[in-house]
């Protein structure tokens, strides 16, 4: 994968505010490949530790990694199952609030 990909996904993903949740394919998008949420997904799983990867969420709110849900109730989300509880809501869309 490319090097400049990744980095751009990282820097994306800092820009997550603390207690929001944002997707794969938002990432993709906001970084001009809408059809690449599997690539910011891989890119996501050897991130650096400074990057909050437990805010990058499936496209209808469902962990993707279960273990993230620990650090996402600790800002204060809550969960049906392993879904995020109000998605719609909490949802940051880099391409609006950007």
């Amino acid at each position: 994968m490319d090097e400049l990909f990744k980095n751009q996904v990282y820097d994306m993903a800092r820009l997550i505010p603390k207690g929001r949740v944002t997707t794969y394919g938002s990432i993709a998008k906001a970084l001009g490949y809408p059809n690449h949420s599997r690539h910011v997904g891989r890119a996501m799983g050897g991130c650096p530790a400074d990057v909050p990867a437990h805010r990058v969420v499936g496209s209808s709110g469902i962990l993707s990694v279960p273990e993230f849900k620990i650090k996402l109730e600790k800002e204060g989300l809550e969960f049906n199952n392993q879904r995020v509880r109000g998605f719609k809501n909490l949802f940051w869309d880099p391409l609006v609030e950007l």
